[in-house]
């Protein structure tokens, strides 16, 4: 589906129909900046012709890349990115794929996946005809940072529910959330291959076309690259935060069972003192001692409630109970 087109010519948006036009329509220095979502083969085709992008397969730019992938083919570049967006209800993170195709003057963006919308990043660009007159270099840049800022409240979604899970393991509930941490350590797993093997192509872009690119482009991409380390150093700290809380939940659900074996195993000795007087007197012997005293029901009674009684004591003194 087609999202948005347009050609910028000196900085000024114009319009652009792919379907009809070529970049032959396009005057002076403009170049073209399609957006599609999700669009077919037919579809992604066309739009590659429209914008003279030859040299690549559209089957292999449909291809889901489970890592951020950087493809140079003459004057074309293609920059694979993951999108993420963090789904708070089922506590699962969603990623998608960003694909930019940049011809010397064209930018075609495929997008599949829910986040990383780039209406307000073409909005922002068409309200800066200095950053437009760039070229397709201010579009790359744009994209790349709206991706990477997309990390930003995906982790701050993962932050919250470590902490809540946190909190969990340390409550006074008998029950630990394992099956939850283990749930957010995949999760957050997942997001951790998605977003730093990005480090590698986006260094290569900067290594590769740096040279090519206006001093502003540059420096927009380096500082991206400067916050999608600190995504990726702050994603390695929640893996490690879930790390101790599940080795932490472990050591609760070890310690609560030692708990448990301590009042069981106290109650069974304090159980076994009348088992063993019963059993005794159970025994049918006709000669036994206080067999024939009429104080020698209470007596035993008496002794065996005071020998509980003291077992009971030192258990509890002992905190077994």
């Amino acid at each position: 589906m087609r999202i948005d087109c347009a050609a910028y010519i000196d900085g000024q948006r114009h319009e652009f129909d792919p379907a009809t036009m070529t970049l032959d329509d396009v005057v002076g220095d403009g170049f073209v900046w399609l957006g599609l979502r999700m669009p077919d083969e037919a579809e992604l085709q066309q739009g590659m012709d429209s914008l003279g992008i030859a040299g690549v397969s559209a089957s292999d730019v449909l291809t889901p890349h489970a890592r951020p992938v950087l493809t140079v083919e003459g004057p074309v570049v293609q920059l694979v990115l993951r999108t993420a967006a963090y789904e708070d209800r089922n506590e699962t993170i969603a990623l998608g794929e960003m694909t930019l195709l940049v011809g010397p003057r064209s930018v075609l963006t495929i997008r599949h996946g829910q986040a990383s919308e780039l209406s307000s990043a073409r909005a922002a660009l068409e309200a800066d005809p200095e950053r437009l007159r760039l070229g397709p270099a201010a579009v790359v840049a744009a994209v790349v940072n709206v991706v990477i800022d997309g990390y930003g409240p995906a982790l701050d979604g993962f932050e919250n529910d470590v902490i809540e899970v946190e909190r969990d393991v340390f409550s006074d509930s008998n029950r630990q959330p394992v099956q939850r941490l283990y749930k957010l350590k995949r999760e957050v797993r997942r997001m951790i291959v998605a977003i730093d093997s990005l480090d590698d192509p986006l260094a290569r872009l900067i290594r590769v076309r740096g040279s090519h690119m206006p001093a502003p482009i540059l420096h927009d991409l380096n500082e991206a690259s400067d916050q999608l380390d600190r995504a990726v150093t702050r994603a390695h700290s929640l893996s490690g935060l879930l790390d101790a809380a599940l080795t932490a939940s472990l050591t609760q659900i070890s310690v609560r069972q030692n708990d448990d074996m301590r009042k069981i195993s106290a109650w069974v000795a304090m159980a076994a003192i009348p088992t063993v007087v019963a059993a005794i007197y159970g025994m049918n012997f006709e000669n036994m001692p206080e067999l024939e005293w009429a104080g020698g029901y209470p007596l035993v009674l008496s002794l065996t409630a005071i020998a509980v009684a003291l077992l009971y004591r030192q258990f509890k003194k002992s905190d077994w109970l």
